[in-house]
């Protein structure tokens, strides 16, 4: 009888701690299991069904232009999403899990790694010069790297470009970054970093569109889905997105003629 009580104490102390470990790891950072990721841009990927930012980093959205270092339009966009895409290499990935990102609650920041790897994804990619800095950081602070690539000419730094942020806000005016910007061109360059008539990029087909009465509901734009009335209308689109998350990240809503998409 001693025995069996003694052992029901033991089993109910182990579970005690076991719970209060819990208790204690749910306000921390929680690391995912290794998982193969899908990237979806040059900062953001998915792990089974949880889509992570990058913490720390801002990349190119995927149709955003950048002037390269011949006064080339090039699609730097595009070429972050792959650069991200190299650095995986098909390997599996692990996030620590660092909260809801601020422009898209759904959406997780992570601290990424590649298994084999000592440096984060967001360090690579910063450290490659397909990012600017972004503040607030959760945990990983990019400044330093990213300057080392601003000096050294790599990746965006070596064209001219604007930051992503005003990208997304269409912000026109914004200042001209990389080591290619001419004052003397500014007009020209401007032209080709906020085209009239973008062009899709590769698996992107939702359009965009900036809408002053999009502002009533605290949006900057409204998205077209295929299969939308007002789709086929939008002939000139002035944004491109691979998802609906990408669209409401960016701070656009789904166009009212659009139904939710039957799963």
């Amino acid at each position: 009888m001693h025995l069996i009580a003694g052992g029901s104490m033991r089993l109910r102390d182990r579970l005690l701690s076991l719970c209060g470990a819990i208790v204690i790891g749910a306000g921390m950072a929680s690391a995912s299991l290794a998982a193969t990721a899908a990237v979806r841009s040059g900062d953001t990927l998915q792990l089974g069904e949880t889509v992570y930012r990058l913490d720390g980093i801002d990349a190119p959205e995927v149709d955003q232009l950048c002037i390269d270092d011949h006064a080339d339009p090039w699609s730097c966009g595009v070429e972050a999403r792959e650069q991200l895409t190299r650095l995986i290499a098909g390997r599996a990935v692990r996030c620590d899990d660092l909260g809801p990102d601020k422009p898209l609650k759904s959406r997780r920041l992570g601290l990424c790694t590649v298994d084999g790897d000592k440096l984060s994804l967001n360090q690579q990619m910063a450290r490659a010069g397909y990012a600017v800095s972004a503040d607030p950081a959760v945990k990983y602070r990019a400044k330093d790297d990213i300057a080392a690539a601003k000096e050294a000419l790599r990746g965006i730094w070596k064209g001219c470009f604007v930051a992503p942020g005003e990208f997304r806000t269409d912000k026109k005016d914004g200042s001209l970054l990389g080591a290619s910007c001419r004052s003397d061109r500014d007009r020209e360059i401007r032209d080709v970093l906020f085209p009239d008539a973008p062009s899709a990029p590769p698996g992107c087909s939702i359009k965009g569109k900036f809408a002053v009465r999009a502002r009533v509901t605290g949006n900057i734009g409204i998205y077209h889905l295929q299969g939308c009335p007002s789709y086929p209308a939008t002939t000139e689109p002035d944004r491109w997105f691979c998802s609906e998350d990408d669209a409401r990240a960016s701070g656009f809503r789904r166009a009212f003629n659009c139904r939710v998409p039957k799963k």
